[in-house]
């Protein structure tokens, strides 16, 4: 019995998809958020539909879910699907940065589901057939690789050409290099949008001596889809566009006379190939897979590499152009849960744990040693000591700062602004509330902004604090009121002026009355 499979998204590429699994008899439910597109989906079709990506996931019945989505909501899709136990077929690029590729790809691991990206062109008959020429020595040494991917046709918003068009080729040249690229450059020109490239010429250089070229563009009178790969025996053209030959064969020389180079060449050999439609068997690749558990060929490590050269070659982009190298895979030495997302660039120190829902946002500092919990945010620009243990559904906004061994409650509460209201912007009134060292918080608590809270203080549960408070106060109330001191150990202190001493740890205070140091 064939693997049911759902379909979330049916627009441009998506009724394809759509199309193809229904034609294999697979095709259990539809899921797209445009409801007229969904009905005549469903009526053509003659399958379920709903609008609900949760219905999908809550379905038993699904045991694979193929996304046809926006490549901006891929990562927390793919993540919500592995978590939900459903295997996974989703359309390039496999996410928008590696450290979300590589979240998925463990998450896969973890829970031993298939994760399969749809590089579509390895599914192509000619594309297999080039590979074996290459494999099979019949080109020679590779020595360059060039592709153009040029169309006047669909123009996104959501994503420039690079991420787009390139992914397909990038793919396929990694396959037939074998290795990874040492170095890469990219340039572009940004013609219909200020912020979207329209047009890109990448460079990638491999430590063989193999160079590559990939041209792509949205922006060309006609459409082009061409890969030659050249080799020091022959060479080798795929030209998707050609109705029938389409995979040629150049035994093409060079003769050396009066130290000279001349060129001799050759008729072209065309090169049989299956003709199967290649989307159709990247569809019963990932049924074939969903079945007998094995690794899909364009599998999440797949993916990985080509998300990896996609973000340098975008980096190199932003760059203007300048060469960059192709960073190591990563080897951070904090937790992020799969289910949490970190936004780069954000500094993040040894041994923190990142735990279920959370989000930290970019240009954080978080310390070594502390720990998140469940739903936790953290906003932009927000520093975090070490030690610090945050809890459940905490969120700490623009202006919060936290010295080491803070302790947040539960759904405990910082605010940022004093006067909000919906409609009047005050971004450039947030107030700063820094925390000092060891001070704790207690469950459900509220830290109205531009206060301080000295260190070692203690806020009770539920309390509002709407004043600076000083070092190793017992705040509780709303308002909150200083009810007497509290021990760095976490024991109330005696209710004495003077010298006080701690009856757990025997720590000495000098209490006066309205501050308190502690002694030695």
């Amino acid at each position: 019995m064939k693997p049911n499979i759902a379909v979330v998204g049916g627009g441009y590429w998506g009724k394809n998809l759509v199309r193809n699994f229904h034609e294999l008899g697979a095709l259990r439910l539809i899921c797209d958020a445009d409801s007229e597109r969904l009905q005549a989906l469903g009526e053509k079709y003659g399958v379920p539909t709903t609008l609900s990506y949760s219905d999908v996931l809550s379905d038993p019945a699904v045991d694979g879910v193929v996304l046809a989505t926006p490549a901006e909501r891929h990562a927390t899709m793919v993540r919500e699907a592995l978590l939900a136990g459903k295997d996974v077929f989703v359309e390039k690029p496999l996410a928008l940065t590696r450290e979300e590729g590589e979240d998925l790809l463990r998450l896969a691991r973890k829970t031993g589901r298939v994760l399969m990206v749809g590089h579509l062109l390895h599914y192509h008959g000619a594309v297999r057939a080039l590979k074996d020429l290459v494999s099979s020595g019949e080109l020679g040494r590779v020595r360059y690789v060039y592709s153009n991917r040029l169309n006047l046709g669909k123009i996104r918003r959501e994503e420039n050409i690079l991420w787009s068009f390139a992914p397909h080729d990038v793919s396929v040249i990694l396959a037939l290099a074998n290795e990874a690229p040492e170095s890469l450059a990219c340039q572009g020109g940004n013609y219909l949008h200020a912020k979207i490239a329209d047009v890109t010429v990448s460079t990638l250089a491999f430590a063989s001596g193999l160079r590559a070229h990939i041209f792509v563009s949205w922006l060309h009178p006609y459409k082009e889809q061409k890969l030659i790969v050249v080799g020091d025996r022959k060479m080798a053209v795929f030209d998707d566009q050609e109705p029938v030959e389409k995979l040629r064969l150049y035994a093409h020389d060079i003769e050396w006379k009066e130290s000279m180079p001349v060129p001799v060449k050759a008729e072209a050999q065309l090169v049989a190939f299956d003709t199967a439609e290649p989307l159709k068997e990247e569809c019963r690749h990932f049924l074939s897979c969903v079945e007998t558990r094995a690794q899909p060929v364009t599998d999440g490590e797949e993916g990985l590499r080509v998300l990896s050269v996609l973000q340098a070659l975008q980096q190199s982009l932003d760059r203007g152009g300048q060469t960059v190298t192709l960073a190591p895979p990563s080897t951070r030495a904090y937790f992020v849960h799969p289910t949490a997302t970190v936004d780069e660039p954000c500094s993040i120190g040894k041994g923190t744990k990142i735990w279920h829902y959370s989000h930290i946002s970019p240009n954080c500092e978080i310390g070594e040693g502390s720990n998140l919990g469940q739903n936790v945010f953290v906003a932009a620009g927000v520093t975090v000591g070490a030690n610090v243990k945050i809890q459940n559904n905490v969120s700490l906004y623009e202006g919060v700062e936290l010295g080491d061994d803070v302790f947040c409650g539960p759904s405990m509460v910082f605010t940022n602004v004093l006067n909000p209201r919906s409609h009047v912007s005050r971004k450039d009134e947030f107030r700063k509330t820094r925390v000092g060292r060891g001070a704790s918080f207690g469950a459900n608590c509220t830290v109205v902004c531009g206060h301080d809270v000295g260190e070692y203080a203690f806020i009770g549960a539920g309390a509002v604090v709407t004043k600076n408070v000083p070092a190793y106060a017992l705040m509780v109330g709303n308002p909150a009121r200083r009810l007497g001191w509290m021990c760095q150990c976490g024991v109330r202190l005696p209710d004495a002026p003077g010298r006080v001493e701690c009856s757990a740890c025997g720590s000495e205070y000098e209490s006066g009355p309205s501050a308190l140091r502690r002694v030695g």
